[in-house]
């Protein structure tokens, strides 16, 4: 019986970090959404750029683009390691 209550464990733990994990991705979706189609590639190029100077993970990078009247602002925010940690 023991493993059988292993098993169940394991499925409900797993089962709540996969909700977790599709909460994340639909949040991402829905923040892209009215975004320029080329967002993702501009997101990719400036990460590109940061890293002939220092090394930043993929997810140190967010980019948002906001429009107000006859506005835009795009906004470049970069996750830097601290001195001496990256490239």
């Amino acid at each position: 019986m023991k493993l059988l209550d292993f098993l169940k464990r394991e499925r409900k733990k797993s089962a709540s970090v996969a909700k977790e994990r599709l909460q994340i991705i639909v949040a991402h979706q829905r923040s892209q959404r009215g975004q320029p189609d080329y967002m993702p590639m501009l997101e990719r190029e400036l990460l590109e750029v940061i890293r002939r100077y220092v090394q930043v993970d993929d997810d140190a990078i967010n980019i948002s683009l906001d429009s107000e009247d006859n506005c835009s602002v795009l906004e470049l925010n970069v996750t830097l390691p601290r001195a001496g940690e990256g490239g």
